[in-house]
């Protein structure tokens, strides 16, 4: 097959026009590579003359591409359970790979958890447990499983486990069960804690999280042993946070200054340096409180740089603290608003876009609902920067003519939004059928007619 006629199919297969016999099409043919364009496979609202098509398609890899579908409804992919291949079932239990934080996957149905965690093939356990889209009751029952790995998988869902559960998981007979679990109790329990920080393998965490006694908290201080895990710890006595607020290790005064209880006089009298890039994914309790109103507030209108960026992680920021950060003059403030927040303003976005064109924060600014569209044609189509101009393409009020034009762009990632945009002349869009960086872009096009779309799949040899 002809390069450009495969990015052209590719662009059609995912066309949000494309006509359900086209896709059926599609869904039959091997493309050459064993299995259908994964663009179709992955298609939202697939109908049901499609999925079972895919259910019953000869090629494992298809349905694993379908099983491993955003866009699929859980009970549609749920289907696979049943699959012969247990590289399908592995598939279906790890489910979607989502590098956009705003895609939310919806878990699969508890019923489908349950025999996928009792599926012969270990490789399908492994991926269930695996799965970073569990939900949390799916987790928490599987406290009482006959496989060790699911009961340790349990203790990630410890505060809502019946008290019974607790116990029976700290006295389990496996010792990596025990241990997670003992790190899940120690938090209100000193003598569990006490015998964590005999492990080695258990002792960081335990002086991070768990109910200290004195004793134990001044032999880590004595001996200088994971005096950052002890610095972030609840339950340290006050005079010993004031102790390692002076510390040598600059890691660990920053740790101490990041502590919840401090108010903003002591924070910000403590030595600390953050990094220009840090992102304060480590400020544990923000992360906790990202739906919490109150630890928002405490943490956006701080004057501590990663209490703000570890706020700014939250979709629920209310109006005024997000104001707040807005105003912070922080680019990772503003990076990680454009990721998270679905009502950042267009200014910020569009920081985030001239300052970090090409990166993945740029992409996410581009892409939010709130990235400007009116009045760019007017701003951008003759700036000297491609990257800008792409941005007259967004424009709603932007000519066909100045579609055309843009697709002729010297900038290729110009040519290639113009070339996807409806409004670009019916004539240039055959012509860029046959560009061969344009074909995908002109493929995709929900303006092509199906009697072109036709045409694409019959040069790209897809059987009637």
């Amino acid at each position: 097959m002809v390069a450009f006629h495969a990015s052209a199919l590719d662009g059609v297969a995912r066309n949000p026009a494309l006509p359900t016999p086209l896709l059926l099409r599609l869904l039959a043919f091997d493309g050459g590579g064993g299995r259908p364009p994964r663009d179709a496979l992955q298609r939202a609202g697939l109908p049901e003359s499609a999925v079972r098509a895919i259910l019953a398609h000869p090629n494992p890899g298809a349905r694993i591409d379908f099983a491993m579908s955003a866009r699929a409804d859980p009970a549609q992919r749920a289907r696979l359970a049943d699959d012969p291949s247990p590289n399908v079932r592995a598939a279906l239990a790890y489910g979607p790979e989502v590098y956009d934080p705003r895609t939310k996957v919806a878990p699969l149905p508890n019923a489908v958890c349950v025999r996928l965690l009792d599926d012969p093939a270990p490789c399908v356990r492994t991926a269930l447990l695996d799965s970073p889209h569990l939900a949390l009751p799916s987790v928490a029952s599987m406290a009482a499983h006959h496989s060790s790995a699911a009961r340790r998988e349990a203790v990630r869902a410890w505060e809502i486990l019946p008290p019974g559960e607790r116990s029976a998981l700290l006295a389990d007979p496996d010792p990596e069960v025990r241990r997670a679990a003992a790190l899940g109790e120690c938090r209100r329990d000193a003598h569990v804690t006490a015998e964590l920080l005999r492990d080695p393998q258990s002792a960081a965490e335990a002086l991070r999280r768990g109910l200290l006694v004195r004793a134990d908290a001044e032999r880590c201080v004595a001996e200088r042993t994971h005096l950052v895990a002890l610095a972030e710890n609840p339950s340290l006595p006050a005079d010993m946070v004031e102790r390692l607020a002076v510390d040598p290790d600059e890691a660990v005064r920053l740790a101490v200054s990041l502590r919840p209880e401090l108010d903003e006089t002591r924070r910000m009298a403590i030595d600390f340096t953050v990094g220009d890039f840090d992102r304060g994914d480590g400020v544990q309790w923000v992360r906790d409180g990202l739906a919490d109103p109150e630890v928002l507030r405490r943490a956006a209108a701080s004057a501590h740089p990663l209490l703000r960026r570890a706020a700014a992680q939250s979709a629920h920021l209310p109006p005024d603290l997000l104001r707040l950060l807005a105003r912070a003059e922080d680019p990772v403030v503003e990076n990680l608003l454009g990721v998270h927040h679905p009502d950042t303003p267009e200014e910020i976005l569009m920081r985030v876009y001239a300052r970090l064109g090409g990166t993945f924060s740029s992409w996410m600014a581009e892409t939010h609902p709130r990235f400007p569209r009116e009045c760019l044609a007017a701003r951008y189509a003759d700036h000297p920067d491609g990257k800008y101009r792409r941005l007259a393409v967004r424009d709603p009020a932007a000519t066909p003519a100045l579609i055309e034009r843009l697709s002729r762009d010297p900038a290729v990632r110009t040519r290639q939004a113009a070339a996807g945009d409806p409004r670009l002349p019916l004539h240039r869009l055959r012509e860029a059928l046959d560009v061969p960086e344009l074909a995908s872009s002109a493929g995709a096009n929900p303006a092509l007619p199906e009697d072109e779309m036709a045409a694409v799949l019959a040069r790209a040899g897809v059987p009637d």
